[in-house]
């Protein structure tokens, strides 16, 4: 074999890595893309149907950031007010929301004691359906024996 023989198939089988190569990358591209894609519909269809878990699946995550690095003094100097006035403003609001609920469920007639004989009357209704249910059965029992002597 000459060096022109050896060096064109030297070539076309670097031409064949190198195109094997090209599809390779093109293939993973996609797939790439493709992945993207899809975690991104995923997001979306997570976000709509359950906004409040994603919210509170952030806060937790930026709880456990923020537990996880240490503060600088200067962060300490520059927040130490803010986080006083956020405390204050959330402890506010939780009284307020726990106020407002309360007088709503009031509002409603849902009081601890009304909750109390709602149940109280639930039971006594599914009693008496219950014996209702059972003198019925006892009472088509009787009939059938009757009738097939």
């Amino acid at each position: 074999m000459t060096d022109v023989n050896k060096d064109q198939e030297q070539h076309g089988r670097l031409r064949d890595g190198v195109d094997q190569a090209r599809e390779a990358a093109v293939h993973a591209l996609d797939t790439a893309k493709h992945r993207a894609s899809d975690a991104a519909h995923a997001t979306a269809e997570t976000l709509e149907s359950n906004p409040l878990g994603v919210l509170v699946g952030g806060l937790a995550l930026g709880a456990v950031v923020a537990a996880i690095l240490p503060r600088s003094q200067r962060e300490k100097d520059l927040l130490a007010g803010v986080g006083r006035k956020i405390n204050a403003a959330a402890v506010a609001a939780l009284a307020a929301a726990k106020e407002a609920g309360r007088a709503e469920l009031d509002e409603l007639g849902l009081t601890p004691n009304a909750a109390k004989g709602q149940a109280k009357s639930l039971f006594q209704g599914v009693l008496k359906a219950a014996g209702t249910a059972g003198t019925a059965a006892a009472q088509a029992g009787k009939e059938q024996v009757k009738s097939a002597s």
